[in-house]
């Protein structure tokens, strides 16, 4: 499944694009999940501008409640030989929750390896699932495949400090190919990595998100690297390095989060 058709948006004019937020593409808090509002700004992007993702962030300004309306327009600021610099607004009526900002095109030099090391992990099929308590209820987790690589599940969380690393494994269903969009959506798990280093069930509301695509390479599962740097006044700091199976570094994802620990 491509990301754009898992999102569902539809393009309604040149420069504007609408997506309904069902219960797939949500928080368990019942908003739109912040990877894919972010993922569906890149669908609109790379689609008006005909480049591909470089680089894009997100701004999150308010919340898309379950069942609402939001409409992308894509606004492209300048336009070069190899790179266009782009933005988009995302709304639900005369109200706006989200700015994208973005560079996209190509360029021609290239290193034949990366220049960071993938974790050494086993593989998803050797990965157990992880499982959300049953009292989230449906959202984007209950609808994408998830393995814990590095780390531990829900059920082992007891408040014993861990590791500021953790790792899964995440695809899309049916996924066949991998694009920014997808990314950007998990990549957006780094605002659950505090889970792992406090021990603890922790909820994570991302303020920015950050995507930067280094090489789109085909895998069925995506390995998301999270590395957790700091919490300090209830706000945490981290990145996640994307990998395919085969060892392709695919981009990098970091965040700012507003943390709290999840009550049942």
């Amino acid at each position: 499944m491509e990301a754009r058709e898992f999102l569902g948006i539809e393009q309604v004019s040149d420069t504007r694009f609408r997506l309904e937020v069902t219960e797939k593409v949500i928080t368990p808090g019942q908003f739109l999940f912040g990877g894919c509002a972010l993922g569906a700004g890149l669908v609109a992007l790379e689609e008006v501008t005909h480049r591909p993702t470089i680089w894009a962030t997100a701004h999150y300004l308010s919340y898309a409640p379950t069942g609402s309306i939001v409409e992308i327009d894509v606004t492209p600021a300048v336009v070069g030989g190899h790179v266009t610099q782009a933005r988009a607004t995302a709304h639900i009526g005369d109200k706006e929750i989200l700015t994208i900002n973005a560079a996209l095109g190509t360029g021609s030099l290239s290193s034949s390896t990366p220049w960071v090391t993938m974790p050494s992990v086993p593989t998803p099929d050797d990965c157990p699932p992880r499982r959300i308590p049953r009292q989230m209820g449906e959202s984007i987790f209950t609808n994408l495949d998830t393995r814990v690589a590095l780390g531990r599940t829900f059920d082992q969380l007891d408040g014993t400090p861990g590791s500021t690393q953790s790792a899964l494994w995440v695809r899309l269903p049916g996924q066949l190919t991998t694009s920014a969009a997808t990314l950007a959506i998990f990549g957006d798990y780094v605002s659950g990595g505090n889970s792992e280093p406090l021990g603890l069930r922790v909820m994570g509301r991302s303020l920015d998100n950050t995507i930067r695509i280094a090489h789109l390479a085909p895998t069925e599962w995506v390995l998301v690297d999270i590395q957790m740097h700091a919490l300090v006044g209830g706000f945490a700091q981290g990145i996640g390095f994307l990998w395919s199976q085969d060892g392709h570094l695919l981009g990098t994802a970091s965040q700012t989060i507003a943390a709290k620990i999840w009550d049942q």
